[in-house]
């Protein structure tokens, strides 16, 4: 472990004042993600500022009939709530998709937003990986490319954004909120939080320096039914081959891009009277493969075809 220094943020204003101001610094929650890729080197923050304690654990209604959910909020807390289950069960099903039990005790919203890809060549420091090392090559491009994106890839980088949750958030117009080292809020769609590659992966949000993450925002929830689906190795705990969330007539993709995918055009087929499995195959028609991970667009069209026929009561 290489050295670094810590502290316990006492208010919003504080951590994120503290963060811009520290060269090197990190925001910590539940640290599932960070302190696995800390113990690697694969990260190495000089500061750590733990944010965990600050009160943004609450979900409140809002005034419009949506929810706001703190960002320190644990998976199990969200995926427990009744009005989440309730009026949002694409939500709870995504998260219970997600890791296990012990992981969603601890794992935060805001965490759960911000992890980092599971690409092997991203965990293996001997390997080129233009994320972890900017650079220094992709690996995956000629390598075991099973799992990497089918959408918004680049020559700079093929990984894949391994959230659960953020892809259910995605389809149901989800909003973030946050505080800024200058002491104004931010607010960003969930669809426009994660970056594409382009030529430079290791930039993987808009977020600025020092922002940090206080909330999610869900508007009423549509109408129609809801439903996540995933498709994985196995079915205890493992990162998803591909997954689906449908709310009403919004459709979002994960494991299949660099960020939660929303599926327009898969959307505006679907509005123009398409049948579900018309209506994903309008979306994969800019799919691209990498060679091993040919399966990944006929998996994507079954299974997106199934969940929107599940969602809608209809056949597929």
């Amino acid at each position: 472990m290489r050295p670094f220094t810590y502290e316990r943020a006492s208010d919003v204003a504080g951590a994120v004042r503290s963060a811009a101001a520290t060269p090197g610094a990190k925001f910590i929650a539940g640290g599932t993600n960070l302190l696995d890729l800390m113990k690697l080197h694969i990260e190495a923050p000089a500061h750590l500022i733990d944010v965990g304690r600050l009160p943004l654990a609450g979900i409140e209604e809002t005034a419009d009939g949506g929810l706001r959910i703190g960002a320190m909020a644990t998976n199990s807390q969200v995926a427990a709530d009744e009005r989440v289950r309730r009026r949002y069960p694409v939500v709870a099903q995504a998260i219970l998709a997600g890791g296990s039990q012990q992981l969603r005790n601890k794992a935060s919203v805001g965490g759960n937003l911000l992890q980092r890809t599971r690409c092997a060549y991203f965990y293996d420091t001997t390997k080129p990986c233009n994320k972890r090392a900017p650079g220094s090559g992709c690996g995956a491009l000629e390598g075991l490319n099973r799992n990497s994106a089918i959408f918004g890839q680049s020559n700079a980088c093929i990984a894949t954004h391994p959230s659960d949750m953020a892809v259910a958030l995605a389809a149901l117009d989800a909003v973030v909120e946050t505080a800024r080292p200058d002491g104004g809020q931010g607010a960003l769609a969930l669809t426009e939080l994660h970056r594409l590659p382009g030529e430079t992966p290791q930039i993987e949000t808009n977020l600025a320096a020092g922002e940090l993450i206080t909330a999610v925002v869900l508007p009423p929830p549509p109408q129609g039914g809801q439903i996540y689906r995933k498709a994985r190795e196995r079915a205890s705990y493992a990162a998803g081959l591909v997954s689906v969330a449908v709310a009403g007539q919004r459709i979002a993709l994960g494991a299949v891009a660099h960020k939660p995918w929303r599926a327009d055009k898969a959307e505006a087929a679907l509005a123009a009277g398409a049948g579900p499995a018309e209506a994903i195959s309008a979306e994969l028609a800019d799919a691209r493969s990498n060679g091993r991970n040919d399966f990944k667009i006929a998996l994507t069209a079954r299974l997106g075809a199934a969940a929107i026929a599940q969602a809608s009561g209809r056949d597929a």
